[in-house]
C-alpha cells in the first residue's frame, strides 16, 4: 500500500499489504526450505544471508523449488574451482527449452503488433512450431554446438526460433532488425553461423521498413551460412532479396506441427551468445550455459518480480536486449509473455499503458528512461486505462530518479515498484526488489538472492559508502567464456583484472541502511578534486527540471592534469537556452555542490544512446579525449547515428583548446 505520495528521497513510499492474496514467492521458498530441515529465520535479510553463506544448499534447494529437472549423475553442486572457472552441477544434464515448454498448457504468448488486437499463442501451437522448426534445422545438418542466428523483431517467430535452436543443443544469437548491417555483421561474423533466420523487413512507427537489401548484405559477409529462413508475416509490404545460398519461407517450415525432441545437454553446455553494446570496441560475445541461464532467469522472475502462474508479464524490450530473454523465460514459471512488436511508444508513450490494459498485464518491465519521459508529460495512466490487473512495475536500464519513483505512485497506482540493476554479462540482476520489503524513494531495495554483492573502494576494501560494484563469490549465470577468447584473457581483463579473483562489474554503487543506489558506470564516474560522483547524481537533479528533456554529463581527463566536464542537454520544446542554463546552475548549487557545476553547458539536438537505451557516456568521453568516431563505437548500434556524429564534430572543435588547459 502507498504510505506517502510525496515521500522524499530515502523515505518509504510503499509497503506490501499485511495479508496478500498470494504468499510472496520468497516466503513460499523460505517455508519450502524449512520443510527440508534447514533452520531459517524470518525475513528477506535472513534468506539472503543463508543464500550467500550456504550457496550449494541454496542453489540445490532452488532447483527443486523451481521444478527444474536434472538428468545425469548426482554429485557436488560446484566443481570446487575459483572464479572465473567455476562450473556448476558437473555431470548433470537438462535442456533450457524443455523446461519452458513441457508440462504446460493454455496460453503461452500474447502478441501485440502495432495497430492490431492482441493475438494469443497457446503452448500447443508453440510446441508444434518449435518441433517443426527443430526438425527442419536438423535436416539442414544443424547439430549441438552449431550456431543459428536471427535478425528478428519481437514477434512469436523469434520465440519459436530461440526455443527450436536450443532444443537441439545448437547455440542461439539474435539481433534486432533496426541494427545497421555493420553492427550485425560484427557480431555474427564472430560466430560463423550455419543458418540465418531473418525478417526482410519490419513494421515500426506505422510504416513497413524494407531491410531486404541490408539483410542480403549481411548474409553475403557470412561465408559459413548454408541456409536462410525468411520470416515475412509481420511486414507484408516487404519481400526477401535474392541470395546466393538456399532459402525457404517460415510458413512452409512450420506448417506441419511436430512434437519437439530435446537434446539432453550438459548443465554448462553453451545456450546462447549475447553481445555487449559495442561501445568500447568489438562487441563481446557473452556465452551462457543452459543451466546457469535457466537458474538465473527463474530466480529473477520468481523472486525479483514475484511472478505468479497465470500472470501476464509484459517487458518493453527489443530482441537485442537481455531483458527480452527474461521476457521469454516467463513461460518457465507459468506466466504468459506479452510481446509488443514495433515501436512501444508509437504513436505516443501511452501505447505501453494501452497494452498493459489490453492484455491484463500483472507485471510490467520498463526502462528508467521511459518512466522519466512519462513524468514530463500529462499522462495519467491510472485514470486513462484500466490497470486493475497491474501489480508490479520493474524498472531497469539506468538509475530511476526520485521524480520517477513518485510519478509511478502518483500516476500509475498502488503497485510494487521494483528497481533493479544487473547486466547482459550475468543475464540477470545483482540487486533488485523484494516484495516483502518497503520501497524507499530513489533506492533499490535489496541484493538479489545468491549474489555476494559488495561496494569496494579503490584499495580493494569493502565500504559502506560509494565504490565499485563487486561480486565476491561465483554465480551460476556468470559467463562460461567470451566467444573467440581462446586463452580467457579478454574475459579476465573484462571482469577480474582489477581485483584478482573478484568480479568487478564496472558500476559505481552505494550500499547503505536505506538501500542501494547505482550511480552510473564507474568508467564514466565524475572525479573533481579527488571526489567521486556518479553521473546518476547529476541526472537526478538536472533531468527533474521542467526545462530539460534529457541530459548527459562527461568527465574527461585531458593530458596529465586537465579535466573537462561538459553537460550536454536536450531542451524541452520552446525553452530558451539562457533560462535552462540558469535553472541547471541553481539546481546543482542547491542540491549538490558548486564543485559539480559543468565547465560548459552544451545544448544539443539529442542525447545519443545504444539501441537498448543506454546513454553513450564513455564513447563521447573518448571522442573528447581525441579518439575517432570509428574507434569508440559501432555506428550501427546507436539509436541515432547523426546525433552522435554531431558530438564527434563538437569534440573535434574542442580538442585543440582542451589540450592547452
Amino acid at each position: 500500500m502507498i504510505t506517502n505520495l510525496n515521500a522524499g528521497e530515502g523515505e518509504i513510499i510503499w509497503r506490501s499489504d499485511d495479508r496478500p492474496i498470494n504468499a510472496p514467492n520468497t516466503e513460499r521458498f523460505a517455508e519450502f526450505v524449512r520443510g527440508r530441515g534447514i533452520p531459517l529465520e524470518e525475513g528477506y535479510r535472513a534468506l539472503w544471508e543463508w543464500s550467500v553463506s550456504e550457496p550449494d544448499s541454496f542453489w540445490a534447494e532452488f532447483i527443486d523449488f523451481a521444478g527444474i529437472q536434472l538428468g545425469g549423475v548426482a554429485g557436488p553442486v560446484r566443481n570446487g574451482v575459483a572464479m572465473p572457472n567455476t562450473r556448476w552441477f558437473p555431470g548433470r544434464t537438462l535442456n533450457f527449452a524443455q523446461h519452458l515448454l513441457e508440462g504446460r498448457e493454455g496460453v503461452a504468448l500474447v502478441a501485440v503488433a502495432e495497430g492490431e488486437e492482441p493475438r494469443e499463442v497457446t503452448f500447443t501451437d508453440l510446441r508444434g512450431q518449435v518441433g517443426a522448426l527443430a526438425a527442419r534445422l536438423r535436416a539442414l545438418g544443424v547439430e549441438p554446438g552449431d550456431r543459428v542466428v536471427a535478425v528478428l523483431p519481437n514477434v512469436p517467430a523469434a520465440v519459436v526460433a530461440l526455443l527450436a535452436t536450443v532444443s537441439i543443443g545448437a547455440i542461439w544469437s539474435v539481433c534486432s532488425p533496426e541494427f545497421g548491417p555493420g553492427a550485425i555483421t560484427s557480431r555474427f561474423n564472430q560466430l560463423q553461423p550455419k543458418v540465418v533466420i531473418a525478417a526482410p523487413g519490419y513494421r515500426l512507427a506505422g510504416e513497413d521498413r524494407d531491410r531486404s537489401a541490408e539483410t542480403a548484405e549481411v548474409i553475403a559477409t557470412l561465408p559459413s551460412v548454408e541456409h536462410v529462413i525468411w520470416v515475412t508475416g509481420h511486414a507484408t509490404a516487404v519481400t526477401p532479396a535474392a541470395l546466393a545460398v538456399s532459402s525457404s519461407f517460415w510458413d512452409d517450415v512450420v506448417r506441419e506441427p511436430a512434437a519437439p525432441v530435446y537434446e539432453s545437454v550438459d548443465f554448462s553446455h553453451p545456450l546462447w551468445v549475447l553481445f555487449s553494446s559495442g561501445t568500447t570496441g568489438i562487441p563481446k560475445g557473452i556465452v551462457h550455459g543452459h543451466g546457469g541461464a535457466l537458474l538465473e532467469e527463474m530466480k529473477l522472475l520468481l523472486f525479483g518480480g514475484d511472478v505468479q502462474p497465470g500472470d501476464r508479464f509484459f517487458s518493453v524490450a527489443s530482441t537485442s536486449w537481455v531483458v527480452w530473454n527474461t521476457l521469454i523465460s516467463a513461460i518457465g514459471v507459468g506466466a504468459v509473455a506479452v510481446l509488443a512488436d514495433g515501436n512501444p511508444t508509437y504513436p505516443s508513450l501511452d501505447r505501453v499503458w494501452e497494452v498493459v490494459a489490453q492484455t491484463g498485464t500483472a507485471v510490467l518491465g520498463v526502462g528508467a528512461s521511459f518512466v522519466h519521459a512519462c513524468a514530463k508529460t500529462n499522462l495519467e495512466p491510472s485514470r486513462q486505462h484500466d490497470l486493475s490487473a497491474l501489480r508490479t512495475v520493474q524498472v531497469t536500464g539506468s538509475p530511476l530518479s526520485v521524480d520517477g519513483f513518485r510519478w509511478i505512485y502518483q500516476h500509475v497506482g498502488d503497485v510494487w515498484l521494483a528497481s533493479m540493476s544487473g547486466g547482459t554479462d550475468i543475464v540477470g540482476c545483482f540487486v533488485g526488489g523484494a516484495v516483502t520489503e518497503p520501497v524507499r524513494v530513489g533506492y533499490i531495495q535489496v541484493p538479489a538472492l545468491g549474489v555476494c554483492v559488495e561496494s569496494w573502494d579503490t584499495e580493494g576494501a569493502p565500504t559502506q559508502g560509494k565504490g565499485e560494484l563487486v561480486v565476491t563469490a561465483p554465480m551460476p549465470s556468470m559467463p562460461l567464456y567470451l566467444w573467440g577468447d581462446e586463452d580467457g584473457s579478454r574475459y579476465r581483463a573484462s571482469y577480474f583484472d582489477t581485483y584478482p579473483g573478484v568480479w568487478r562489474h564496472g558500476d559505481f554503487i552505494e550500499i547503505g541502511d536505506r538501500g542501494i543506489r547505482i550511480l552510473g558506470r564507474s568508467d564514466s564516474t565524475l572525479n573533481r578534486n579527488g571526489i567521486r560522483l556518479g553521473s546518476a547524481d547529476i541526472y537526478a537533479v538536472v533531468e527533474s527540471l521542467p526545462e530539460i528533456a534529457e541530459a548527459m554529463v562527461i568527465g574527461a581527463e585531458i593530458g596529465d592534469e586537465g579535466y573537462y566536464m561538459p553537460l550536454f542537454v536536450r531542451l524541452q520544446e520552446g525553452v530558451r537556452e539562457s533560462d535552462a542554463r540558469a535553472a541547471v546552475v541553481a539546481a546543482i548549487r542547491n542540491q549538490l555542490s558548486a564543485r559539480y557545476l559543468p565547465d560548459e553547458f552544451v545544448v544539443m539536438r539529442g542525447i545519443p544512446h545504444t539501441r537498448t537505451g543506454k546513454k553513450l557516456e564513455v564513447p563521447v568521453k573518448r571522442l573528447i579525449q581525441g579518439c575517432e568516431l570509428s574507434e569508440v563505437v559501432e555506428i550501427g548500434s546507436v539509436d541515432d547515428p547523426d546525433v552522435l556524429r554531431e558530438y564527434a564534430a563538437f569534440a573535434a572543435q574542442k580538442q585543440s583548446g582542451l589540450a592547452r588547459r
